[in-house]
């Protein structure tokens, strides 16, 4: 009769943690303090490409031809995630955001501050990936507040993104198009924002 109860005890317990977790494309894009809020897909240094699945509400290793889908370049030179109730296109993707910190866990919500925008053409279609810092400047590794600050003072960075994005993934034929400022990153965050 024990055993029945532990059992049940711990099915129920796992029901309510399964039930309990959080989700993450669902979180508000600007918290209560109106920062805007970034979600860690995969962190700087990794090679494997994680995203997050909104139907099982966990982060997962994407699949090619039945694996873990692996970078076969460079690992992330940043952290990697999306802006949370954003949407771009049919399929629910959200606006992807790069974040300029140190190594930062998956599923780490962090609030940052946009610095620019990269432009890819991927596959036939135009491709932004926000460029962000973290708003606290304790988290920060790079100081530039925005996108004058970032090209001025940090122009290697921006190299180092473009050439990545452009050719980490030799099948999506991606082509660089350009940067933009936070003027026009905050333009594109509100355009996909989920009202």
């Amino acid at each position: 009769m024990k055993t029945l109860q532990r059992y049940t005890f711990l099915l129920l317990s796992l029901a309510m943690l399964t039930s309990c977790q959080t989700d993450y494309a669902a979180l508000p894009t600007y918290n209560g303090k109106k920062q805007l809020q970034a979600v860690i897909e995969v962190p700087a240094g990794s090679s494997t490409k994680l995203h997050y699945n909104r139907q099982t509400k966990a982060f997962e290793a994407e699949q090619q031809a039945g694996k873990d889908r692996v970078i076969p370049f460079l690992p992330y030179p940043a952290n990697f995630g999306f802006i949370p109730s954003t949407e771009t296109n049919a399929q629910r993707k959200p606006l992807e955001v790069v974040v300029l910190t140190g190594t930062v866990a998956t599923g780490t919500v962090m609030e940052v501050i946009p610095v620019g925008v990269l432009q890819l053409e991927t596959d036939g279609e135009l491709d932004h990936k926000i460029v962000a810092v973290p708003a606290r400047p304790s988290e920060r590794t790079i100081n530039a507040p925005d996108y004058n600050s970032f090209t001025a003072d940090y122009p290697a960075a921006k190299a180092i993104l473009q050439h990545w994005f452009v050719h980490h993934n030799p099948t999506a034929k991606s082509k660089f198009v350009g940067w933009r400022n936070e003027q026009f990153a905050e333009q594109e965050i509100q355009r996909w924002m989920k009202l």
